[in-house]
């Protein structure tokens, strides 16, 4: 009877794995960087009560916010490909998959962090934005200069849980294809008949993330709250 735990298995399961962090580092950078500045945009557009561009992000929002990203990730695989072919006669057949994760990655981050953002904004004093525009400031600028930095200091925390959450979700991009640590491991299961240690060492993994990210949440943390004694 083979061993229910190996340790050879476990070292010789190591590298192989670790050796596709490379695409959930890609996925994470893409998708939140871009997923960010969206979230900017489409909060300031929503307070700034744009019709009908308002409504369609509002529904936007609410299709992310209350489906899983799952699902999500196979709408943007099965129909995106669809729009393009149709609206711009392009094949898509012979797109890299990851292309499509980073498609429905990024519109969950923009969608999630969009709410944070406009409930942070809203929740700055409006004199603020009133004495920039009596300062000569357009109404852009007073956004980027004085609003924004406030907004990105209180949303720092629900950011960084959100960064957290979004490292683990890339477990899922296995679903379509995409050859991550969760796509190496199910691989190396079929192939040996033990998946154990291959589980086992993405636990560690994604673990080890978590923890490893709150070192960078906290050094920015403490330099916000000094600046905000030196301003006082």
């Amino acid at each position: 009877m083979p061993k229910f735990f190996s340790w050879e298995r476990f070292l010789s399961n190591l590298p192989k794995l670790l050796s596709t962090l490379p695409v959930t580092f890609e996925i994470v950078l893409v998708t939140y960087s871009i997923g960010v500045i969206l979230a900017v945009i489409l909060a300031y557009i929503r307070i700034r009560n744009i019709p009908v561009v308002k409504q369609i992000i509002a529904l936007f929002v609410s299709f992310e916010r209350d489906t899983p990203l799952l699902v999500q990730m196979l709408v943007s695989y099965y129909g995106v490909p669809l729009l393009i072919e149709k609206f711009f006669d392009v094949d898509t057949r012979e797109w890299p998959r990851i292309i499509f994760v980073f498609i429905a990655y990024t519109a969950n981050v923009a969608a999630f962090l969009s709410e944070v953002f406009r409930g942070v904004i809203l929740a700055i004093p409006k004199g603020q934005t009133e004495a920039a525009l009596s300062c000569g400031m357009t109404g852009v600028k007073s956004f980027t200069k004085i609003v924004l930095p406030q907004a990105v200091r209180i949303a720092l925390p629900n950011m960084w849980t959100f960064l957290i959450s979004l490292v683990k979700s890339t477990s899922l991009v296995y679903m379509i294809g995409v050859v991550d640590i969760i796509g190496r491991a199910q691989v190396i299961g079929s192939a040996t008949s033990h998946s154990l240690e291959s589980y086992i060492i993405v636990a560690l993994v994604f673990v080890i993330f978590s923890i490893l990210l709150q070192f960078p949440y906290k050094f920015i943390e403490r330099k916000l709250a000094f600046k905000n004694k030196q301003e006082k």
